[in-house]
């Protein structure tokens, strides 16, 4: 608007006289007449203004009578105390108009308002001060458009979880895609503008939200465009490029090579996994020649940034360099990973590998639990790793040699105790500190369920809920019950009673302590005491009921674990059912037990389904 010049007029939406400036005489008379037709054809009149006589009333001072155009002038103070409060209000109320009228009225009245303080200072403010001010509040509404228009689609995001909080529609997923597909289109816009870098990071921000979301629920390739999107805005902008942000851009490369695994495109996660790690270097060399910023501060980013573009890297490496190539045949002796497990460490390949990329328990242990993790694959889906290469079945077998190696020293004391911190593992990493995070430890225990490494699960479980029992804040009431499920589950899964090639802890006493633990949880409930324990399947049920059904909400277990036990129930007692064929009178005789081929029918899996949703 304002490099038009004084050939328009901004503010009144009609043309100025399209006579120029050096055709004006050499003083035009600032008459009040001129004043109250628009704020700038004082200063872009007609070239032969007529001649008026003088009023009582005397036009207002300019602002140069004040003094010097600072911020102590008292005009220009005044002038942006009141644009500041208009453009602050709407900033505030623009959220509350909702309906087409509220915000029709809205806008009416802080368009009316803008146009009376230009009214009201434009003929007393230097044309170039005037200009700039235009052109900056301008850019204030465009900001405010920006944002309101980033805030409504995560309002829509919002009000789409709540309807469908696992997005099973296939709706919801398209939803989520178009609200995605807006936020890219609002950074586009921004992101030439070097000053809306807010706009751009809090753009990273909604999208990585969403995008964890559809990751989640299997929809990784959907979600790795829009990721890589928000991790190449962050290294398009100059601002966000300094190390205060290098956290969040390392965690936007950790999700884009999430993705790539998740779509199994292992090379490629690989591939972007070293590509950030040479985007920290650069940033690492030129922080070196900056003292801008604390160094312990600094190397607190570069290490944790580090660590996670390391461990994406250790999550394809340490299977492709144990991939036999075909065409070379080179005999290998295979190292005895049951006496393996007695050597100091380290003891494998595997060990030797995270010895030299990581320098401490807590890195390491990521690195391995990072490498098990498989997002396709749910808790109770349980067997070895599908693979035909006995090599990479040796790689996970070390993995979880590794990992339990790293849970005894950092975790378990000398009286055969264990103990965890109340520290994130991430802290724990950047710390250099040779400590495993609780939450660390329930996820490895998990794995070693899914891999069915049932001896290292039981002993590890059995441990840790000795420790969980002891606690009192809700996620270690959260972590017991899960382990307390998959105990119970386990004898169901586990029918020829293999131990795995993990060998247990040394302190474990198989089975007893698990079998007496399991029976003090369902000991209170009186249908459990008029049935006795015989049935695990009878058991099993029971637990669920006592886990789902007598917690309070913030310490329910796992979604996951409860539903996928549902349906393991419904599976091992549906055919008895259907071999029932009786009235809705005769029910009564059978709801207690019923037994039909060796299946015992719990009676209650619907009061456990609908106490649980």
């Amino acid at each position: 608007m304002a490099a038009q010049g004084p050939s328009s007029s901004p503010l009144s939406g009609t043309s100025a006289t399209s006579t120029s400036p050096q055709e004006l005489p050499s003083t035009t008379p600032l008459t009040s007449t001129a004043i109250s037709e628009s704020p700038r054809e004082s200063k872009a009149s007609s070239p032969s203004p007529q001649p008026q006589l003088a009023t009582p009333e005397d036009p207002l001072p300019i602002a140069a009578f004040y003094g010097p155009l600072d911020a102590k002038n008292p005009l220009l103070a005044s002038f942006e105390k009141e644009i500041r409060e208009l453009l602050g209000f709407m900033k505030k109320k623009q959220v509350l108009a909702t309906t087409a009228e509220e915000k029709h009225e809205f806008h009416r009245r802080c368009a009316t308002s803008l146009f009376n303080i230009w009214t009201k200072y434009a003929p007393r403010l230097p044309d170039d001060y005037y200009n700039e001010k235009l052109l900056k509040v301008g850019d204030s509404l465009c900001q405010m458009k920006f944002h309101a228009l980033s805030a409504k689609n995560i309002c829509n995001y919002q009000l789409l979880c709540d309807a469908d909080v696992n997005l099973q529609n296939k709706e919801s997923v398209s939803q989520c895609l178009s609200i995605l597909f807006s936020l890219r289109l609002i950074m586009e816009v921004a992101l030439p503008q070097e000053h809306l870098c807010w706009i751009i990071f809090n753009g990273t921000i909604y999208i990585y939200t969403i995008c964890r979301k559809l990751m989640i629920v299997g929809q990784s390739s959907k979600a790795l465009e829009y990721l890589l999107w928000a991790s190449m805005c962050m290294e398009s902008s100059v601002s966000l490029l300094s190390v205060r942000y290098l956290t969040w851009r390392a965690t936007l490369y950790t999700a884009v090579c999430q993705c790539y695994y998740d779509c199994q495109g292992g090379v490629h996660g690989e591939a972007f996994a070293r590509r950030g790690l040479a985007k920290i270097d650069e940033l690492r060399q030129l922080e070196l020649m900056s003292s801008s910023q604390s160094q312990d501060e600094s190397k607190r980013y570069f290490r944790e940034a580090t660590i996670k573009m390391a461990v994406m890297i250790f999550k394809r490496g340490v299977f492709e360099s144990r991939r036999k190539v075909k065409t070379i045949f080179r005999p290998k002796i295979r190292l005895n990973l049951k006496e393996a497990q007695s050597l100091p460490w380290p003891r494998t390949i595997t060990d030797r590998l995270l010895d030299e990329m990581f320098d401490n328990s807590a890195s390491r242990f990521l690195a391995v639990l990072e490498a098990l993790s498989d997002p396709n694959r749910r808790i109770l889906q349980t067997g070895p790793v599908v693979s035909d290469e006995v090599e990479l079945r040796d790689v996970v077998s070390e993995l979880f040699i590794a990992g339990k190696e790293l849970l005894i020293i950092s975790s378990i004391g000398p009286s055969g105790t264990i103990g965890f911190p109340n520290t994130p593992l991430t802290e724990l990493m950047i710390e250099r500190t040779n400590v495993i995070s609780l939450d660390a430890a329930v996820k490895f225990i998990k794995l070693a369920f899914t891999y069915e490494e049932w001896g290292l699960f039981e002993s590890l479980a059995m441990q840790l809920i000795n420790f969980l029992q002891r606690q009192d804040d809700p996620q270690s009431k959260k972590a017991e019950k899960d382990l307390t499920l998959l105990i119970a589950i386990e004898p169901l899964i586990n029918l020829k009673k293999n131990k795995g090639l993990i060998l247990p802890l040394d302190s474990y006493k198989e089975g007893e302590s698990a079998q007496i633990y399991l029976k003090h949880v369902v000991s209170h409930d009186s249908y459990v005491r008029n049935y006795g324990y015989s049935e695990d399947i009878f058991h099993l049920a029971a637990v669920l009921y006592v886990c789902v059904c007598n917690s309070p909400q913030d310490v329910q277990p796992d979604k996951e674990i409860v539903v996928d036990m549902i349906m393991f129930l419904w599976q091992k007692c549906k055919l008895g059912i259907q071999k029932i064929s009786m009235s809705r009178n005769d029910y009564k005789k059978f709801t207690q037990k019923i037994h039909s081929n060796k299946v015992f029918l719990f009676c209650f899996p619907s009061d456990v389904f609908f106490c649980y949703c």
